[in-house]
């Protein structure tokens, strides 16, 4: 008597054929996702197709490099029609300015340099577009970014990109073990993102030349300062520049103008050594600059953690790993030591310059692709 064999699991790890597994896929009009799309489709999947309409869009609709404009919307749905899947705009207007923009804006207020695609991601698509892919009775969702879901020991892992220098790890750091069990990133393994473009190519899809996203989408021109004034009126009263120990060195135009690290466009020039902005001040309303060696930090404070490693954060007392302080940066080498869940001390080993609050701190596994999580930086030092 024959036994009956097992299904082999599809392409997106279902023990199904692709046409009965149905996979929602965040567009965003860009050419990733756009591939993404169009990649299941090809594969027989059933592919539904959903843009976030996040912001007033007719103020962006002429201006490039801004990912959520209303060309974005309309270059989704035209890869929509071209592989042939429905295709539906979401107006998540009150959800992103409530988690998003508004968060934005008081962080720049409290001299942070906050990260708002980590909590667009955190916040928006890994929970409201995930429950609504959920009440579609979709599979899975899937997205256009440059990072690996492998299936480990314990479950999935998070892992960098195969291509380094599209590595989107630093930005979905606060994904969640179980938001990670319902995502998948078919690009991940690219080698490149000429890769992606010659898919889109072949694909025939009307974005395949189209330009990469380079601004925050509701910061469309990179002018940062002229939208929080906007928000937050009053915001960009002038105050003091001064050294630290005080002395008054110059007025500035408002503290939102300036980020720590900043050297250049102080306006206080004449000096026998450069200058660079080591600390912000809201309450006082002042800029405190020092020399180079002051933006040297070794032990940075984290809170907010989401850990992805197999064994709970606490059941050590430190952690050998790797970290990333800003999503420019390579990881180096640190030692995480936990204060309780969603808390810890990071040791760098090596001093970084230009540590600042409102930033992201991505753990890695040292010799490893792997995202072990991460935290938000959280105070002065």
């Amino acid at each position: 008597m024959a036994l009956d064999r097992p299904t082999p699991l599809n392409s997106l790890g279902f023990a199904k054929p692709p046409a009965e597994t149905r996979v929602v896929v965040a567009m965003s009009g860009g050419v990733d996702s756009s591939v993404v799309a169009a990649m299941l489709a090809e594969e027989g999947y059933d592919v539904v197709g959903v843009t976030l309409q996040l912001y007033d869009h007719g103020a962006a609709l002429a201006k490039k490099g801004a990912c959520c404009a209303g060309r974005d919307i309309h270059d989704a749905r035209r890869v929509a029609e071209t592989m042939g899947f429905p295709h539906y705009v979401l107006d998540y207007e009150n959800i992103f300015r409530d988690a998003v923009i508004d968060e934005f804006a008081d962080a720049y207020l409290a001299g942070a340099t906050p990260v708002p695609c980590i909590r667009c991601n955190e916040r928006v698509k890994f929970k409201d577009l995930m429950a609504t892919a959920r009440e579609l009775e979709a599979d899975c969702m899937a997205t256009g970014h440059y990072i690996q879901r492998k299936m480990g020991a314990e479950g999935p892992e998070l892992h960098r990109a195969a291509d380094a220098a599209r590595d989107q790890s630093y930005f979905l750091f606060s994904t969640t073990a179980e938001q990670l069990s319902y995502l998948r990133f078919p690009l991940g393994h690219l080698g490149s993102k000429a890769e992606t473009r010659a898919l889109a190519a072949r694909y025939g899809l009307p974005v395949a030349d189209k330009p990469d996203s380079q601004d925050i989408c509701f910061v469309p021109d990179g002018n940062y300062a002229s939208v929080i004034e906007k928000l937050r009126p009053g915001a960009a009263d002038p105050g003091e520049i001064v050294d630290m120990e005080g002395r008054v060195l110059g007025e500035h135009r408002g503290v939102i103008h300036y980020t720590i690290g900043q050297r250049r466009g102080l306006g206080i020039g004449g000096l026998a050594e450069p200058l660079y902005v080591v600390k912000l001040d809201p309450e006082s309303r002042r800029v405190v600059v020092g020399p180079k060696e002051a933006l040297e930090t070794r032990v940075v404070p984290v809170r907010e953690l989401n850990w992805l490693g197999d064994a709970p954060l606490t059941s050590a007392p430190e952690w050998h790993m790797e970290v990333r302080v800003r999503s420019t940066r390579p990881p180096r080498p640190a030692i995480l030591r936990p204060i309780s869940a969603t808390e810890a001390k990071v040791e760098l080993l090596t001093p970084e310059e230009g540590v600042s609050p409102g930033q992201a701190c991505v753990f890695y596994a040292p010799d490893s692709s792997r995202v072990l999580g991460g935290g938000w930086i959280w105070r002065g030092y």
